[in-house]
């Protein structure tokens, strides 16, 4: 018989505070994905390599499908849903919109989360700073270009 261990966590998620009972080995990305039906995260390769499921715990961007649910227990979760404030997009993701920075939009929620991080700390990176700041995060669609230059127009 396979007994699963469970556990009680408490999270703070855009704002809104969260109790759920969750197995043990349940990754942080389902448990936003599917106990708090916040799908804007994506769930991308399961390995890390994508960044389609980075969000900021505790103001750390964090690749949620990197992270087991009971280690958020008592955290600061900003997802991508939480960027924007009373239905106006910030900055940043007007930028993407004004500079075509995203095509199918797979890796976006992503994007902004990692962007959102960089720009926190550096309000003014260059390129090369937006570039190694996205490095973890992989588009198959853009070339990259306009997202290094949406976050820099952002940033302005």
């Amino acid at each position: 018989m396979d007994v699963v261990s469970r556990k009680t966590i408490t999270v703070e998620v855009n704002g809104d505070t969260y109790e759920r009972e969750v197995d043990a080995r349940r990754l942080l990305i389902h448990f936003i994905r599917d106990d708090l039906d916040l799908t804007g995260s994506h769930i991308g390769c399961d390995t890390g390599n994508c960044g389609a499921c980075s969000v900021l715990v505790d103001e750390v961007l964090v690749k949620s499908c990197m992270m087991l649910a009971v280690q958020a227990d008592g955290a600061k979760i900003e997802t991508v849903e939480g960027l924007a404030q009373e239905g106006e997009l910030t900055v940043l993701q007007q930028a993407f919109s004004d500079h075509h920075a995203l095509q199918c939009g797979y890796c976006t929620p992503g994007m902004l989360m990692s962007a959102t991080a960089l720009l926190r700390q550096n309000g003014n990176p260059s390129e090369d700073e937006v570039r190694r700041a996205i490095q973890g995060n992989i588009c198959r669609c853009t070339g990259y270009v306009n997202i290094v230059e949406a976050i820099q127009a952002a940033a302005e």
